[in-house]
């Protein structure tokens, strides 16, 4: 009984499963991906397009052709539980720019069928554990971010109220309304040749550096980097829950499939034994 399970084949899943954990199998993957985004770009030059029309065609045919087998191997490799692929957020993204990419590129959906070629690309993002890792950190990062928008823009609303009341007459054209007076704060916090527009002012009112001057301080220093703080601190507790996820003990099915390379590795010790007293014996 035992020796009929030491040489029982692995399964479909288990096999699917070692595939997809395969560093060249991902690397595969991202090559497409790199190739994808060459093709795309390539589409751009009308000469590429109508002397090589065809075999991009066919290259964009080939690589969503592998990218639906990439797929059906994922889900194999869950067994009887496909439905798991989707478990994961970036399998979601992956299938679903895959779904679109069988949008038929003529008719009046071609504009969308190129654009989501191009969407192919961003699965550089989920590609690299890195990358996966800032993006999920910039998600996580949103809601603290949303409070710190919510500052800045009552920030923006105050100082530009007061920048219409005090240079609306002086500069109207940058001050002449508070959609206008927003603007032109975008403008300085974006350091677009903010001084221009300060400078203006002071031609009437010499103190109106300080207006500028504070805005600055509170709207591209202080904001900017209560930002990064926020991401920063973000991206620290992804790396240490990455590490503790690293440190988990095997699930069952590593434990299972160690235990069958061992039965495996010793089924094949075993024949060479048998072999060696059969040719000592003979």
């Amino acid at each position: 009984m035992n020796e009929v399970r030491i040489a029982q084949s692995p399964s479909l899943a288990e096999q699917c499963g070692r595939l997809v954990a395969a560093p060249l199998f991902n690397q595969f993957i991202i090559g497409l991906i790199l190739l994808n985004g060459v093709a795309v770009g390539l589409e751009t030059f009308p000469w590429v397009t109508e002397r090589f029309g065809g075999l991009l065609h066919g290259v964009n045919r080939l690589i969503l052709a592998a990218f639906i087998a990439e797929a059906a191997i994922k889900m194999a490799a869950h067994g009887s539980r496909p439905w798991r692929y989707f478990a994961s957020g970036w399998n979601c993204f992956d299938f679903t720019v895959v779904a679109l990419s069988l949008i038929p590129a003529a008719g009046p959906l071609a504009t969308l069928a190129r654009l989501v070629r191009v969407l192919r690309v961003l699965r550089l993002v989920s590609a690299f554990p890195e990358l996966r890792l800032l993006v999920d950190t910039l998600l996580k990062s949103l809601p603290s971010m949303f409070h710190i928008a919510l500052l800045m823009s009552i920030i923006f609303y105050i100082y530009a109220v007061a920048g219409y009341f005090l240079f609306h007459e002086i500069d109207p054209t940058h001050w002449r309304s508070l959609p206008i007076a927003l603007l032109s704060l975008f403008r300085i916090v974006t350091f677009e040749d903010w001084t221009d527009i300060m400078y203006t002012a002071m031609e009437s009112m010499p103190w109106a550096w300080v207006y500028f001057i504070s805005f600055v301080v509170m709207g591209a220093f202080v904001m900017i980097n209560l930002f990064i703080g926020v991401v920063l601190n973000n991206l620290e507790e992804a790396k240490l829950r990455r590490l503790d996820e690293l440190q988990l003990p095997p699930s069952q099915t590593e434990i299972l499939r160690e235990l069958r390379a061992t039965q495996e590795a010793l089924a094949r010790l075993q024949r060479r034994m048998e072999k060696s007293e059969r040719g000592a014996a003979q």
